[in-house]
């Protein structure tokens, strides 16, 4: 059973949303940030990524980083850019990017359901990333940013969405990346009601992006109970924001790999280690190769584009981890020829969602003079949601999704 809650948002005023709206705080280096919201007060990483603020030199995980964000939320908030609902209500937030559109329903999920592995979980979590989202969702009292959920598909909940998206949205704009966002309200109680208890019906639903988020705002509404020993469980601090979204309209991008130093390897050495594991051709064409499915993978070396095929006996078609493209990559070549053990903190590996394209890959090796970069097939949303469903963890970056949620459409105050 899974519980959908409606809640009193706290979202951008009529006419204010395409300056509010921002991208996920961990998409962005400070940098980044600093240079995107030259000439907008409004954007939400002054909430989200708040040392943009303050001093460069300013660590980012400094108290008075956490402070600033929580005073940028509170001005928002004061000038009325940022207005609070008086009504508890659901949204449906569309996304489209092209000919990908997806339609998701905006409310709050449960920390019980957490905990209770009703939501499912694919990745592992880092303490330190754990703690920077913690510090910012207590000092702001709020979540900022929506957790990217995703469920099976269920014909009655897509039937209410679609009678839904045939009303005027409040909010329909194309950000600066060409991305089309449309959100709609549920204010009657009868079509929300009907929608929370549709859900009680779906055993499970799935993180498909914001791990980090999911666990620091269940720690956070867990140290709010344990402040609060007489709390009734309606208190928001044990709900959190979320997106659910139905799995068939998800699309999962591919998540490449560049490794700048193939250590002191000729390229002899280089090519006969990958082909003990890997058939290889070079590609002849005049573009880089994109792997057309699974098993198959791209490899930019030496100016050079090659086809690479796991050859059979190199990974476990029964294990569904083993099976996995980034698993194949990582246990047949990254480790064992390139030695890199570790994708989280090795500085010799970097990664690039299939959104920059593939020639983005040949740019940064070409700076490289040693350097290799790999062409992934996408991960299926099939494959993660059954790795989760046997509470099984897929290897760091498996997954790239795109469109990008925005944040500060929707903010849910505990």
């Amino acid at each position: 059973m899974t519980i959908l809650r409606s809640f009193k948002a706290v979202k951008p005023r009529i006419g204010y949303e395409k300056d509010v709206a921002a991208f996920p705080y961990d998409v962005l280096n400070s940098k980044e940030a600093r240079e995107m919201v030259k000439g907008n007060p409004y954007s939400f990483l002054h909430v989200d990524k708040a040392e943009i603020d303050l001093p460069e030199d300013v660590d980012v995980y400094d108290k008075k980083v956490y402070k600033k964000a929580k005073e940028n939320l509170d001005n928002m908030i004061e000038k009325e850019v940022l207005v609070r609902d008086k009504k508890a209500k659901l949204y449906i937030y569309r996304l489209q990017m092209g000919n990908i559109i997806q339609t998701g329903i905006v409310g709050c999920a449960s920390i019980d359901d957490y905990m209770n592995d009703v939501i499912k979980k694919h990745e592992h979590t880092r303490e330190e990333k754990e703690i920077d989202r913690i510090n910012h969702v207590d000092t702001c009292n709020a979540h900022t940013g929506p957790i990217f959920l995703t469920y099976k598909y269920d014909k009655e909940v897509d039937n209410i969405i679609k009678k839904c998206t045939l009303e005027n949205p409040v909010y329909n704009f194309m950000a600066d990346d060409n991305i089309i966002h449309t959100v709609w309200e549920i204010k009657e109680d009868e079509i929300i009601k009907r929608l929370e208890n549709l859900f009680k019906n779906i055993p499970n639903v799935y993180i498909a992006d914001g791990h980090h988020r999911t666990a620091s705002a269940v720690k956070v509404g867990l140290k709010r109970r344990e402040e609060n020993k007489n709390y009734t469980g309606e208190e928001e601090f044990n709900y959190f924001l979320a997106v659910f979204f139905p799995a068939d309209e998800l699309k999962i991008m591919d998540y490449n790999r560049v490794v700048f130093d193939t250590l002191d390897l000729t390229e002899e050495e280089f090519m006969k280690a990958v082909e003990e594991k890997f058939d290889v051709d070079l590609y002849e064409k005049d573009e880089p190769y994109k792997p057309e499915k699974n098993h198959y993978f791209g490899m930019y070396y030496n100016n050079k584009w090659y086809k690479l095929k796991a050859k059979e006996g190199t990974y476990d078609e029964k294990d569904p981890v083993a099976n996995l493209d980034v698993s194949i990559l990582q246990e047949n070549l990254l480790t064992p020829i390139l030695k890199i053990k570790d994708v989280r903190k090795d500085k010799r590996i970097d990664f690039v969602g299939g959104i920059r394209g593939l020639k983005e890959l040949q740019k940064r090796i070409n700076k490289t003079e040693n350097g290799v970069a790999f062409s992934m097939y996408p991960t299926a949303i099939e494959e993660l949601m059954n790795i989760a469903d046997i509470d099984k963890v897929m290897p760091p970056k498996s997954t790239w999704f795109e469109p990008k949620l925005r944040s500060g459409l929707f903010i849910h105050e505990i």
